[in-house]
């Protein structure tokens, strides 16, 4: 029998809620350096690729030999702007989060692959390790409702606090551990902005000037409102 959320059916224009994790759950991250390079293939995947401007630099006689072959591998690599629209992430040690919009129908699942199968082999060289990084394939969840929608986010967001919540941590400590993975979560709040990261349709249902009706006032309060186990999936 399949695992639950592994049987996809894509739609265009349509919210999903996408995660994996380490075999046996096991680390996928050990590293500053790990996360950093799973951030810059997301980069490369969603940013535009400017065709023209990298064939210019290939005809170039003074383009170095190795300037070409990254030229050579930007070109072959897949690239999913206009397709795939990342809204939120965190990444955590031993597993990931994304709510992405798919503008087209069944990109997730070439991205998806693409992504997970570049870090995987990037993290079995570096490792000096064979077989398999990820449990399964990825999990996937169509995004049926606002509320569903905008709870979502706060989940994600919320991944890194679990464990100060089982030690009764204050409210100041737990909203502080909200950071302590890379995340969305700095483009949500203003302090950062990321050209592939799309906060603003979910921004877009709360005040930028009241913050009793702000997204961080959403996201400190969301579990109270609505329990966060019924959004929760039963994989990390």
């Amino acid at each position: 029998m399949a695992s639950k959320n592994s049987i996809k059916v894509y739609s265009e224009n349509t919210y999903y809620h996408l995660y994996n994790r380490g075999v046996e759950k096991r680390p996928i991250f050990q590293d500053d350096q790990d996360y950093a390079v799973f951030l810059s293939y997301l980069k490369e995947y969603l940013l535009p690729k400017n065709e023209e401007a990298l064939r210019k630099k290939l005809s170039d006689p003074n383009t170095s030999y190795k300037e070409k072959y990254k030229i050579l591998r930007l070109l072959r690599l897949n690239n999913f702007h206009g397709e795939i629209m990342l809204n939120a992430y965190c990444l955590m040690p031993n597993h990931f989060h994304f709510l992405i919009k798919q503008n087209s129908a069944n990109s997730i699942d070439t991205f998806m692959n693409s992504l997970c199968l570049r870090y995987a082999k990037f993290f079995n060289t570096k490792y000096e390790r064979v077989g398999r990084l990820f449990q399964d394939v990825y999990k996937a969840v169509m995004v049926d409702s606002e509320p569903q929608l905008l709870y979502l986010t706060s989940y994600i967001h919320q991944n890194p606090i679990k464990n100060q919540k089982k030690k009764s941590a204050s409210p100041e400590v737990v909203w502080r551990a909200c950071f302590s993975q890379p995340s969305s979560l700095p483009e949500y709040l203003g302090q950062k902005k990321t050209e592939w990261v799309h906060p603003e349709d979910i921004l877009s249902y709360f005040s930028k000037t009241n913050h009793q009706l702000s997204y961080q006032a959403f996201v400190e309060q969301a579990e109270e409102i609505l329990p966060i186990e019924t959004i929760t999936i039963d994989y990390v």
